[in-house]
């Protein structure tokens, strides 16, 4: 179509047109009038494109596989504070203050409509899931927004009643990981109230 972009957009997409198109110029370098040096370079191009994806592809596994580790710890280091909470607190003559000093008391806070924030936070669980995670407090639960790499605005994903909601949308691209911005906003009778979260990043793997 007249006008359109020839360069495929995408990571692996460039990188097997770059490669065609230096495979075919390498073919019959002298029948495309492109001098030899810049076939060259762009074989060069193409190589250290693909070596920096790898690499890329390499840190993104790692920091899933590192995330869900701290996350597994973090679970446990809670588990187990929350049952030492619990064998403090029965005991004979166990007084609030001992449980303040201790941090085992939780904090109430006066929740205020108009400056309610959700904070959000993350993990991708891989096959095109992503888990998002916030404190409902005495709202109905939260609406979720999310923008992703090549969307100029929010797009609304759902009603979250309840903590974690769980985004199964199929990538834009199959087999490719996106980058994704999400935020949140509480709900009350169908209202939304207060203000929206702090934006959160996240890497959707395929």
């Amino acid at each position: 179509m007249s006008g359109s972009d020839f360069v495929p957009s995408g990571d692996h997409n460039v990188l097997v047109w770059g490669e065609r198109l230096h495979g075919k110029l390498t073919a019959d370098p002298a029948g495309h009038g492109v001098s030899v040096e810049k076939i060259a370079a762009l074989g060069a191009l193409n190589a250290d494109f693909r070596a920096r994806s790898a690499a890329v592809a390499d840190i993104t596994a790692t920091a899933k596989r590192v995330t869900a580790d701290k996350d597994q710890t973090e679970d446990a280091l809670i588990a187990l504070g929350r049952e030492i909470a619990r064998t403090i607190k029965a005991r004979p003559g166990y007084t609030e203050g001992e449980g303040k000093e201790l941090g085992i008391v939780g904090h109430q806070a006066r929740f205020d409509p108009a400056t309610a924030k959700p904070s959000l936070s993350g993990t991708d669980r891989t096959g095109e899931k992503l888990e998002l995670r916030f404190v409902k407090g005495p709202t109905a639960g939260v609406n979720v927004y999310c923008q992703r790499e090549g969307e100029n605005g929010w797009v609304p994903v759902g009603r979250a009643n309840h903590s974690p909601f769980i985004d199964t949308r199929p990538l834009l691209q199959p087999g490719k990981a996106e980058l994704r911005r999400y935020t949140a906003i509480y709900v009350i009778h169908d209202q939304e109230i207060g203000q929206f979260s702090d934006t959160l990043e996240i890497t959707c793997a395929p």
